[in-house]
């Protein structure tokens, strides 16, 4: 272990990609690069808010006290390490379905690339460290609201087992910062904070895409041989097919992450080609969004309101049409339309068998190859909309149902009910589609000879008691913008182990309250949350 300033850095990207030739900081289209220098804002007052113990130690860093100054100045982009080569990415984006042109790091400053303790590189990103050639007017900072949501959200996904970025730290920054939340002309300052984001790259679907659109093929070939010779070394980089290969590659790891979003009722929220990483990790934490009570057409985000293209049971379907947007810029380098299209192709095929073991693991059923099972898992869908009723609780109850023929009707359904919104909508006719599933259900383990112990120990490793509901991270913001941290680190700490029953933590896995229902920051999010 070390400190801080014992990091080495070892900048692949900056190295060996081609920078953008002016260096002041102002807003610009930029052209041939993959990237513009940029020094983060200094900032007036840093102080550390919280920080994943796990990821210091996997970048071998010595354990952090609230009171590091030294750790908070690096981490906040006040203080600068040997090594350091701070800079934001170039890169367009399809947005809500519709071309944008130039996008980039508006608001992120990596600091440089890092050995972690197990050998693999990892990239040290600030998120609201200030503006760039790339933030479109705006001033590049982040608040503490949309800071605490992206450090926690990280971790969460994390402990979950979703492919996702992680978060080394957040940092109050001692500034305020002016926010219109909403875009309502309702502008307030807000306590600043910064996160400080690790990834192995930060490379995303737009990255390619800005260079295919302007014609840029020579960039867009070296952004590629790079990108595959330094995070998909499982591929040749002399082979013939490697950009073919390359894109089977990310559409696998791209339904692989999907499905698991699925699994634990995540909601990203804005999936735009530009907020998609090549590496298949859950990337930009902004209007996103877990659901509470179980409604597929439900996004937390404001802007997309009316069109719900980001909705939760939609996001398979943005994920193969943002695949195929990163298939047209690559094909400038291939030249063929059909091995494109095939890798495509297969998505859908990869994420129909994902998300078929994965609703098998989550019924503790060993498969959904027989059609009994697939029917189970309809009706289990079909369930979740009969009332309002919280997903994931209901999820987790639903390993304890027991399958003893000799148990009545009535207590077999007993612990779903605690699932429930509404219990006194339930009527008789709900009720009985209820009792439907479940004798359907247990009359199926009976049938498997699957026992009620080990089927229990299995859905609860894939179900999570604990998820970072909207709300729970509303009253760690609340809190941390009056200056008290530690609703934030003791929320962290429950994430850490979401599967465990945690007795002592039952509070953080109750029904939504319904103050909740409507309120900003819990069920209303906007891409300024």
């Amino acid at each position: 272990m070390g400190t801080i300033r014992e990091i080495r850095f070892e900048n692949r990207f900056t190295n060996f990609l081609p920078a953008d030739s002016e260096t002041e900081n102002q807003e610009r289209q930029v052209y041939a690069a993959c990237y513009s220098r940029v020094i983060p804002a200094k900032v007036k007052d840093p102080k550390l808010v919280a920080h994943s113990r796990e990821m210091m130690a996997l970048l071998g860093l010595d354990p952090l006290t609230d009171g590091d100054v030294d750790m908070a100045a690096v981490l906040s982009g006040a203080k600068n390490l040997p090594g350091m080569d701070p800079h934001a990415m170039c890169y367009g984006g399809h947005q809500f379905g519709h071309w944008a042109g130039q996008l980039g790091d508006g608001r992120a400053i990596a600091l440089g690339e890092i050995v972690d303790v197990n050998g693999q590189h990892q990239m040290l990103q600030l998120k609201g460290a200030g503006p760039t050639p790339y933030s479109r007017s705006a001033d590049g900072l982040a608040v503490m609201r949309s800071s605490v949501r992206e450090f926690l959200c990280s971790e969460a996904m994390h402990h979950l087992g979703v492919p996702t970025t992680r978060a080394l730290s957040l940092v109050g920054t001692g500034d305020a910062v002016m926010r219109d939340m909403f875009y309502n002309g309702d502008t307030k300052p807000e306590p600043g904070a910064i996160v400080c984001r690790v990834a192995p790259s930060f490379i995303r679907f737009g990255n390619f895409e800005i260079f295919s659109s302007r014609d840029d093929i020579e960039n867009l070939k070296k952004l590629a041989d790079f990108v595959i010779e330094t995070q998909f070394q499982e591929i040749d980089v002399h082979d013939p097919d490697k950009y073919v290969l390359f894109l089977n590659e990310v559409v696998s790891r791209t339904a692989e992450m999907v499905v698991e979003w699925m699994r634990v009722g995540f909601v990203h929220g804005v999936m735009n080609t530009d907020n998609m990483s090549i590496l298949g990790l859950t990337i930009d934490y902004g209007p996103y969004g877990w659901l509470d009570n179980y409604d597929p057409d439900w996004t937390p985000n404001t802007t997309d309101a009316a069109q719900r293209r980001y909705r939760y049971g939609y996001q398979s379907q943005v994920a193969h049409w943002n695949l195929a947007q990163l298939a047209n810029a690559l094909y400038p380098l291939i030249g063929e339309v059909e091995p494109l299209q095939a890798a495509i192709d297969k998505y859908k095929t990869l994420y129909e068998k994902k998300w078929a073991g994965m609703m098998a693991a989550k019924l503790g059923l060993p498969n959904l190859g027989d059609e009994p099972n697939k029917e189970i898992a309809d009706l289990a869908l079909k369930v979740l909309e009969i009332t309002e009723t919280d997903m994931t609780i209901f999820w987790r109850q639903l390993a304890k149902v027991s399958s003893d023929i000799a148990i009545g009707a009535d207590d077999r359904i007993k612990p779903l009910k605690k699932a429930h919104y509404r219990p006194e909508e339930l009527n008789l006719e709900k009720e009985s589609e209820i009792q439907t599933f479940i004798d359907a259900y247990t009359a199926r383990l009976r049938l498997l000879n699957i026992h009620d112990g080990e089927r229990r120990e299995s859905m609860n490793a894939v179900n999570p008691k604990f998820v970072l509901r909207n709300y729970l991270s509303q009253i760690a913001i609340e809190q941390a913008e009056s200056g008290n941290n530690e609703p934030v680190n003791e929320l962290l700490d429950v994430m850490r182990h979401p599967y465990d029953d945690q007795v002592s933590n039952e509070k953080y896995a109750e029904l939504r309250p319904d103050w909740a229902r409507t309120k900003p920051g819990c069920s209303q999010l906007s891409c300024s949350s």
